[in-house]
C-alpha cells in the first residue's frame, strides 16, 4: 500500500512540496490544506491554523506522514498535537520553532551556540530602543520580535528612518510580535538562504539560494516575503557550506538537544556571507518561500523518502542528489504588494509548458464560473531551469511575458546579482 501524505498550507511552498511529493513512486495519495487553484485535485477545506481540524481530518483518512508548510500552525503547536496522538509528523516542535516564533529567542541561542552574527540588544522601551540606535548609527537592522508574515523587518539606511522604524515597529500596530524590539548592526554582503533538513540530531543541506526580499528592482522599496529566488548563487562553494554548517548549523542544533528542545525539521539559516565568513541573519523554522520553489525544480531524489527519515531520526542514511541546471523563480504580484493590493483579478495561463518549467500557484484560486483569480498579494511563482543563470533568467521572463495577468507586479532583475 502507497503512503498518505497531508501536506499543511496554500502558498506558493505548498504546491512545490506537493508537487514533488506526489512524484514519490512511494506516496499512493497527496492532500493539501486548505492549498490554492494549484493544488485544486488535492485540497481539503481545512485552514492551516485549525490544529484539531486537520488532527481530526489525519485520523479519519489515515494519513502516513504530516508535512507543515507555514510558520503560523508550527508556532501554535501542531507537531505536538500530532505527536501526542501518535501521528507522524514533519516539522518542529511549539518550543523548537520559537527559533522563528521569536527573534530574541533565536538571538539567545545563537549566542549560547557561539554562532556568528550580527551584534545586537532587545528593547520593550522605543526612547531606550532610539538611544541605542544613535549610539550604533546607520546603516542598522530593526526587528519586531514576533512573527510578522515579512513585514516586521527594517533595513534603514540613515539615522531618521531607523527612528521611525522604531515608532512604526513598536507602535501597537504588529500587536504582540512589536512589543520587543531587536536592534542590530548592519552586515555587509551577499545574502544567501541555506536550508537543512534536520532530525533531531544531524543535518543534511539542500542547495543554497538567494531571495530578493525588497518589493522593486535594485533592492528598493519595501520589505516583502520575497520576490523571487534563484540556485546556486556563484559565490557559494562547497568551503562556504562546510564552514556554515561547522560553525553555524551544527553547534544550533547541539544547543537545541541539550535545552530539551531538539530540533526536527526544515532549519532555514539566512546568511549574510561577510568578509569574516558566514553570519546568521535570523533562522525559519520551515522550508522557505520563495526559496523551495527553485529547491524542488533541482532536487532529484525522492523528497518524501527524505522527509520519512527525518521522523525517524536516520537522516545519515540519506544522501541527496541535484541537477547541474540553474533554478530561478520570478514571483508575479497582485499590483500594490506588499501595501495594500486588490483580489480577485482573472488570469489565464499558458496551455502546455517545456519541460524543466512549471508555474507554481501561491494566493490563488477558482472563481465560480470556473475563472482562475487571484487572492493574495504573491500569486505566481514562475520556476525555471537552464543550463546556467543567463538561459534560466530568458526563459524565466520569457514564460512571465505568457501568463495573462493583467497589471502584475514583478521585479526584472532576479539573478542579476549573480551575473
Amino acid at each position: 500500500m502507497g503512503k498518505k501524505v497531508l501536506l499543511v498550507g496554500n502558498g506558493g511552498r505548498e504546491h512545490a512540496l506537493a508537487w514533488k511529493i506526489a512524484q514519490s513512486p512511494e506516496v499512493e495519495k497527496v492532500f493539501v490544506a486548505p492549498g490554492n487553484a494549484g493544488t485544486q485535485e488535492w485540497n481539503v477545506p481545512i485552514a492551516a491554523t485549525d490544529i484539531s481540524g486537520l488532527l481530526a481530518f489525519a485520523k479519519k483518512e489515515g494519513i502516513d506522514l504530516t508535512v507543515v508548510g507555514p510558520e503560523a500552525p508550527l508556532t501554535l503547536g501542531i507537531v505536538d498535537a500530532f505527536v501526542q496522538a501518535g501521528l507522524r509528523v514533519f516539522g518542529p516542535t511549539q518550543a523548537a520553532a520559537r527559533l522563528e516564533g521569536s527573534k530574541s529567542f533565536a538571538k539567545e541561542i545563537m549566542v549560547e551556540a557561539a554562532v556568528p552574527t550580527a551584534k545586537s540588544q532587545v528593547f520593550t522601551d522605543p526612547e531606550q530602543a532610539k538611544a541605542y540606535v544613535q549610539e550604533l548609527g546607520a546603516p542598522i537592522v530593526l526587528k519586531a520580535d514576533g512573527l510578522a508574515a515579512g513585514k516586521g523587518v527594517i533595513v534603514a539606511m540613515d539615522l531618521p528612518t531607523a527612528l521611525t522604524a522604531v515608532d512604526e515597529l513598536m507602535d501597537g500596530s504588529l500587536g504582540e510580535s512589536g512589543k520587543l524590539l531587536l536592534v542590530e548592526e548592519y552586515l555587509e554582503g551577499q545574502e544567501v538562504s541555506l536550508l537543512c533538513l534536520c532530525d533531531g540530531e544531524s543535518a543534511v543541506t539542500l542547495v543554497p539560494v538567494q531571495d530578493h526580499k525588497r518589493a522593486l528592482d535594485g533592492d528598493e522599496g519595501l520589505n516583502t516575503g520575497g520576490m523571487g529566488t534563484y540556485s546556486p548563487p556563484p559565490f557559494w562553494n562547497s568551503q562556504v557550506e562546510e564552514q556554515a554548517l561547522r560553525e553555524i548549523i551544527q553547534p544550533t542544533l547541539r544547543t537545541m538537544k541539550d535545552k530539551g528542545m531538539p530540533f526536527q525539521g526544515v532549519l532555514f539559516a539566512g546568511l549574510m556571507l561577510t568578509k569574516e565568513g558566514p553570519k546568521t541573519l535570523e533562522f525559519n523554522v520551515r522550508f522557505g518561500d520563495p526559496e523551495t520553489q527553485v529547491i524542488m525544480a533541482r532536487l532529484k531524489s525522492d523528497l518524501f523518502k527524505a522527509l520519512w527519515a527525518c521522523t525517524e531520526g536516520r537522516l545519515g542514511d540519506v544522501q541527496l542528489e541535484w541537477k547541474e541546471e540553474t533554478a530561478i523563480c520570478i514571483v508575479m504580484a497582485a499590483p500594490g504588494y506588499p501595501a495594500a493590493y486588490k483580489k480577485g483579478i482573472p488570469m489565464a495561463l499558458p496551455e502546455a509548458l517545456d519541460a524543466g518549467q512549471v508555474i507554481f500557484h501561491a494566493g490563488t484560486s477558482y472563481a465560480e464560473d470556473g475563472q482562475l483569480q487571484s487572492t493574495g498579494g504573491r500569486v505566481l511563482g514562475v520556476t525555471v531551469l537552464g543550463k546556467d543563470l543567463l538561459e534560466a533568467r530568458r526563459l524565466g521572463y520569457t514564460l512571465v511575458e505568457r501568463i495573462d495577468f493583467p497589471q502584475a507586479h514583478f521585479r526584472k532583475d532576479i539573478g542579476l546579482k549573480g551575473l
